[in-house]
């Protein structure tokens, strides 16, 4: 059948390029192999297919009546082939995924264990990383999808998953513990903590949106040594609502009186173009 299906392509697009040299470069075969796999059709069918001249070939009469049977027929063996490959692919696959360490943290365990239960043999790779790491891996390849904040690279296919606030973080015995609401002005008067790297800006674009220059006294990216230090009575900081979640540090979070929040959701390249597996691993998303 496969060989069948190779004579097929080599009869199609001998057609479409008017020529067998430029159909043996298109399908890496030697023109005198794509020669032989039209005349070895024109043997099994009976018919001529193509007028040879030297300037190239032409569609006999029946070979332009059978050439659109040849094209359905070699269309849904590709389709075969996938859905084959796909289902395989269900049986041993790998998932490879970009993330922040608050979503590997809180969302992925409970996404990956309902889709073991329907896919156990399914692996998974997790790179963690910031924003702009992550959308790097989703356009070299490295990764099949990523959680990121939106708005992403215009190239993404994107679904947006939620929208998380941004917390004042305070040590316990903090002045303003008690206020229902944290003023904006107050992050002026407290050493500030910093989560930041690279090309995250979020927290800097609060400072500048609300025209106030706090005092910060660290900088990081890791959101649990900034929890630490909170806690040890170092400074204040703001962190997304979604990484004080099950937080061992005692500490205290208040929403800011002007509200603040980041735009999550996961990125593909093209959706399309994934595997069965990533397919199907993207309804399970709800689950976070």
């Amino acid at each position: 059948m496969e060989m069948n299906v190779q004579k097929y392509m080599a009869f199609i697009k001998t057609v479409e390029c008017g020529s067998f040299t430029t159909a043996a470069n298109i399908l890496n075969y030697s023109q005198s192999g794509i020669s032989r796999m039209v005349s070895d059709l024109e043997k099994e069918w009976g018919v001529s297919l193509l007028e040879r001249s030297r300037s190239g070939v032409r569609l006999t009469s029946d070979g332009l009546k059978l050439l659109p049977l040849a094209q359905n027929l070699c269309n849904e063996y590709n389709k075969l082939q996938l859905q084959v490959e796909e289902l395989k692919g269900l049986q041993s696959g790998l998932i490879r995924i970009g993330t922040f360490s608050s979503a590997a943290t809180h969302w992925l365990p409970n996404i990956i264990k309902e889709f073991q239960k329907d896919y156990p043999d399914i692996d998974y790779e997790l790179l963690l990383g910031d924003y702009s790491e992550i959308e790097s891996w989703i356009s070299e390849g490295r990764v099949d999808c990523g959680f990121i904040r939106l708005p992403t690279l215009s190239e993404f296919e994107t679904i947006f998953l939620e929208e998380d606030k941004f917390l004042v973080v305070l040590p316990e015995n903090h002045e303003l513990a008690d206020c229902e609401y944290f003023p904006v002005n107050a992050l002026c008067n407290y050493p500030f903590m910093l989560l930041e790297k690279g090309s995250n800006t979020e927290i800097s674009k609060i400072f500048e949106q609300n025209n106030i220059s706090p005092k910060i006294r660290f900088t990081t990216w890791d959101d649990y040594a900034i929890m630490s230090m909170v806690e040890s009575g170092l400074g204040i900081s703001i962190l997304p609502k979604l990484i004080l979640q099950r937080v061992p540090y005692n500490i205290i979070t208040k929403e800011l009186e002007v509200p603040a929040h980041r735009k999550i959701g996961l990125a593909l390249r093209d959706k399309k173009n994934v595997s069965l597996a990533v397919k199907k691993f993207l309804d399970y998303i709800k689950y976070r």
